[in-house]
């Protein structure tokens, strides 16, 4: 468990250690780790994306509002695609999906993949290519399956026998091949939430490696000849940092590989390694360099191919999260401020946190109350020479454990109508994003050259109520 998982504080500020209380603490200083590349604050002390200042932002399209910097997705698409040269770059749709952002990442020469006929949907109504997306998902129906069949997407990754055999008999109707990929259960526990590692054996995803449910399915792929076995493919979580999961991952789907090619005298073409790059949430977190992930990723693949004396298969993976997280923030404005005893022996100097309410909350960021995750936060509308205080940003559900960020310093004169940046959030949290308390979900502003644009609009009343045919 990392250190901030067990409840250590974090933010802009740094890591404390056991002396954190005596450190001197600047609120009003900025981590870039953790913000958007073109994040910048003004000699007021605003927060400025690409020469836009909040203030501005939230005048003209409300909080709270997720603001993406559109020159720092490109750029982190970019650095996917060369660090990964040769290598099928799939930006992994789940993480954030709009058709702006499907635009952005085909311009940049990224693959795309979907989970659902909704996320198909709006890749083909952005102009994707559809032979350069991919379609995954543990339960595709029927209706799914003949959309992807009759776009002509590039790839189908089968999660189970169920769907071999429907994806075989709508291919057999159609005259069809489809090419697809085996997904592995790998059995490596990634150090990540339980709920959101993928590799191990006992959840929803995929084909078992050590029960031979996977060589089985990739044996019958084989002998019906309807579809086109491409290769195999595993995912073994998400926010992971350490690539000895890779490693292990690696070995065990090329070990099949080559089971697969002694059974058969078939050697598979192609290998995907999933995705699941970690991203800066804390000053605690210290994620990869593209580059430095292709280089250990490439010789892991290399030295477990010479073992197994396969050649080198072409090669995909699927960051989402590690383009899409760090590109965005959050803006949201203070309501109320409420000061709270902590109880004896607290984590504030004088037993005492404060609560800093914003006009948000587990409606358009459900992951701390889901994964317990850890965020970040800074007053963004202006400098402070307050005193640092210990707060807890809250959201306004009615709900005890609507957390936006668990521990933090503010200013000690944060106060209503403040504004309060949470950086990070561009993963996950607009797509998880609900109508808890029949709340509207907030609209998605991207930014470029000092020029704001909106991609998603805010949900409205009206859009609520026309659901509501009663």
């Amino acid at each position: 468990m990392r250190a901030h998982e067990a409840g250590a504080l974090h933010g802009d500020i740094g890591s404390r250690g056991p002396s954190w209380l005596r450190t001197p603490v600047d609120v009003n200083a900025l981590v870039p780790q953790l913000w958007p590349r073109n994040v910048t604050r003004d000699g007021d002390g605003v927060l400025a994306v690409a020469g836009l200042g909040v203030r501005d932002l939230a005048a003209e399209f409300g909080t709270p509002v997720y603001v993406l910097d559109e020159d720092d997705l490109r750029s982190r698409a970019r650095d996917f695609r060369t660090a990964f040269d040769g290598v099928d770059v799939y930006y992994a749709g789940k993480a954030f999906l709009c058709r702006a952002v499907v635009r952005m990442i085909a311009e940049e020469g990224l693959h795309l993949d979907v989970c659902t006929g909704g996320e198909l949907a709006t890749a083909l109504s952005a102009g994707m290519p559809p032979e350069r997306i991919g379609f995954h998902g543990n339960n595709k129906s029927v209706t799914e399956l003949s959309r992807a069949l009759d776009a002509g997407v590039g790839r189908i990754i089968l999660d189970s026998f169920d769907e071999i055999g429907r994806l075989t008999a709508l291919a057999r109707e159609r005259g069809v091949r489809p090419r697809v990929m085996i997904r592995v259960t790998v059995g490596v526990e990634a150090h990540t939430h339980e709920f959101i590692a993928t590799a191990h054996e006992d959840q929803k995803f995929g084909f078992s490696l050590a029960g031979g449910a996977a060589a089985e399915a990739a044996f019958r792929v084989l002998d019906e000849g309807v579809l086109e076995l491409r290769g195999l493919h595993s995912h073994i979580g998400s926010q992971i940092f350490d690539a000895s999961g890779f490693e292990v991952s690696a070995r065990r789907v090329l070990g099949l590989q080559a089971q697969i090619r002694d059974a058969r005298g078939v050697e598979l073409p192609e290998l995907d390694l999933g995705g699941g790059f970690g991203i800066a949430y804390t000053t605690q977190d210290d994620p990869a360099a593209p580059q430095d992930l292709a280089k250990r990723l490439r010789r892991i693949v290399e030295a477990e191919c010479a073992a197994e004396r396969l050649a080198v298969p072409h090669l995909s993976i699927e960051p989402g999260r590690a383009i899409v997280g760090p590109a965005v923030f959050t803006l949201y404005e203070v309501g109320t401020v409420k000061s709270v005893p902590v109880g004896t022996g607290g984590d504030a100097a004088d037993g005492r946190r404060a609560y800093v309410s914003v006009d948000g909350g587990m409606s358009d960021n459900i992951r701390t109350a889901l994964y317990d995750a850890s965020y970040s936060a800074t007053l963004a509308s202006r400098a402070s020479a307050a005193e640092p205080m210990l707060a807890r940003v809250v959201g306004k559900h009615c709900e005890s454990g609507d957390i936006v960020v668990k521990d933090e310093f503010l200013p000690a004169d944060v106060q209503p109508g403040d504004l309060v940046a949470v950086p990070g959030t561009g993963a996950y949290c607009r797509s998880m994003a609900s109508n808890y308390n029949h709340v509207p979900r907030p609209p998605v502003v991207a930014v470029r050259d000092g020029q704001a644009r909106l991609i998603v609009r805010r949900e409205t009343e009206e859009d609520l109520l026309a659901l509501d045919v009663g």
